[in-house]
């Protein structure tokens, strides 16, 4: 039997078919650090921090020689990336995100994307948590170096909600809680106009913490590749109407590109990392704009 391609692990129709979230976590990030050729502690802070004691499987490259010759016990030099970080995953639960079209469900997709940046944060020493939005926080679990389990195991059970995405009100309520600045993930479909998006991450901006944008939209959502005349529902409010999908595909494509468009650039204008992400695309992808995203605001820091 001819053995799969490294890469078809990162396709999500593959990914869909583990059950086990953590182990499709460990799948992804392990094979997207095997095919970085540089070091896999990109992003680690080097200004030392504090000494604790050594615990084992800890690297024993950063035990402290000299301060082993003078106590005879051994330590580990700990830094900045390790004790100062936070790490919180803002997650969009919305109805919109239940959207089935050629790819996986958007939510599922999230759910991979959340587990995966989770597993591979953890992996460096930061606090990681998560927060689950509709038109309130529906899920939250604080920042914590002992939580990656409890992240994976609430990733693991949810079901996108019925209610209509706003993201303002949660956001602002989200914001409240993490008192200690870090970096912040909001993965969402951004079904609001750009100034109303701008608006709802304005508080978690405005208290510090360095925010990354990961918009997900199925290839449908893109392209608009339907033919026949139906009607379409919004998936929201139910809301039925009928369509001539050759009429208005130009149009509709044209509206999506300048949508993305203009998020993009507000959000840069607002130093805040932004990417899109097409849910049939490779999860691999995401990883790499995280960690570049994050290699660009360590060295603002």
């Amino acid at each position: 039997m001819p053995a799969t391609a490294p890469s078809a692990f990162l396709d999500p129709k593959v990914l869909a078919r583990i059950s086990n979230l953590e182990l499709l976590a460990r799948t992804v990030v392990d094979g997207f650090i095997n095919g970085l050729h540089r070091s896999p502690y990109l992003g680690l802070s080097l200004d030392f921090a504090e000494h604790r004691a050594y615990m084992p499987g800890d690297d024993i490259r950063r035990v402290d020689w000299r301060l082993y010759a003078r106590t005879d016990r051994y330590f580990v030099k700990e830094f900045e990336a390790d004790t100062n970080s936070n790490f919180v995953v803002l997650l969009d639960g919305s109805r919109s995100m239940s959207y089935v079209g050629t790819g996986v469900p958007k939510f599922d997709y999230a759910r991979y994307l959340a587990a995966c940046l989770t597993y591979f944060v953890r992996e460096q020493r930061d606090r990681v948590g998560l927060a689950v939005f509709d038109e309130d926080v529906v899920e939250y679990v604080p920042p914590s170096a002992r939580h990656r389990d409890v992240i994976l195991h609430t990733l693991d059970r949810l079901k996108p909600g019925t209610g209509r995405g706003k993201l303002a009100p949660p956001l602002l309520r989200i914001a409240d809680r993490l008192r200690r600045r870090g970096l912040t993930v909001l993965i969402s479909d951004l079904y609001e106009p750009p100034e109303a998006v701008l608006d709802a991450v304005k508080p978690l901006r405005g208290r510090g913490h360095d925010l990354i944008v990961f918009h997900l939209l199925d290839p449908t959502e893109l392209d608009f590749p339907f033919d026949e005349a139906t009607n379409f529902e919004e998936i929201e409010t139910g809301e039925r109407i009928p369509v001539v999908p050759q009429a208005l595909r130009d149009r509709y494509r044209q509206l999506v590109r300048d949508h993305i468009a203009t998020l993009s650039r507000k959000f840069t204008e607002s130093r805040v990392d932004y990417a899109m992400f097409n849910t049939g695309m490779p999860l691999d992808h995401a990883l790499f704009a995280f960690l570049s995203a994050r290699e660009r605001l360590n060295r603002v820091r």
